[in-house]
């Protein structure tokens, strides 16, 4: 098992990766500790792994609170295990979408976009980026114009969306709203730091509507079709191992086309409609 070592990553920011490397997390998820030695900010614990907890604990005396970005199991579940070693609040958001998906998160307030947190040394906004996850949220460190984006964006790979709480247009929307925010550098869930935020998030508005483009290329020349039958040519780029994640994917692209009226559904299946 890898060593979680902490890493100081910009002035304010120190990171632990916990020891979860997969095809879903690239090398682990990530846990930031922000702010100075009398008043630390832990930015998602992680997954229920005790070494990783340990980890953060010894990493400082004064943790003062716990923020999740969202709460998929790579991400709030360590967020019990490190309650239950020291006692401090954990905020973050629930929708009725997600309110089953950890049940051990038990945030003592529900955060508002907009909201800053604001400690000796350093704010937090936040910024409520739908669409990996409904109820995800983003942290934008004011002072470094740093952003945490969780799973909204990553760095190695793309994001999936996986239909019903996972919305491909509410994605793309939240990526445009990043736009709109000063920032100087991403720090992703997963991976190291990215530079040129505006650049990466028009990046990935242009991926996913090429993906989108061979999605309706797909049916077009099929006639129709469901993500089983379309993934092969709709990504015919990515290794077939990876067909049944892609498969959540391409239903969000099926469901946000359909939304658009530009394919329609009838059963199982979507069909191209004649413009």
């Amino acid at each position: 098992m890898q060593q979680e070592v902490i890493q100081q990553v910009t002035p304010l920011v120190r990171r632990i990766t916990a020891a979860n490397p997969s095809v879903f997390t690239g090398p682990g998820t990530n846990t930031y500790l922000v702010g100075n030695k009398e008043d630390v900010t832990v930015i998602d614990p992680g997954p229920a792994l005790a070494k990783h907890i340990d980890a953060i604990t010894e990493s400082s005396e004064n943790l003062a609170r716990i923020l999740v970005t969202h709460t998929h199991p790579d991400h709030s579940p360590g967020v019990k295990l490190l309650q239950d070693k020291i006692d401090i609040p954990a905020y973050g958001f629930i929708t009725k979408t997600t309110e089953n998906q950890d049940p051990s998160f038990k945030p003592e307030k529900i955060l508002s976009h907009g909201e800053v947190i604001k400690r000796d040394g350093y704010s937090l906004e936040v910024i409520h980026t739908p669409g990996h996850a409904s109820n995800h949220l983003c942290y934008l460190l004011l002072e470094e114009k740093l952003l945490f984006t969780g799973d909204h964006i990553m760095n190695g790979s793309t994001v999936v969306i996986s239909p019903p709480d996972g919305n491909m247009q509410d994605y793309l929307d939240s990526l445009e709203k990043l736009k709109n925010y000063d920032l100087k550098n991403i720090a992703p869930g997963h991976g190291e730091l990215l530079p040129n935020p505006h650049s990466v998030a028009d990046w990935i508005i242009d991926h996913r509507l090429e993906r989108e483009n061979k999605v309706l290329n797909a049916i077009k020349e099929a006639g129709s079709g469901n993500p089983d039958s379309l993934v092969k040519a709709v990504y015919d780029d990515v290794d077939a191992s990876l067909f049944p994640i892609a498969k959540w994917s391409l239903e969000a692209h099926l469901i946000k086309l359909e939304t658009e009226e530009r394919i329609y559904k009838e059963g199982n299946k979507f069909f191209w409609k004649e413009s």
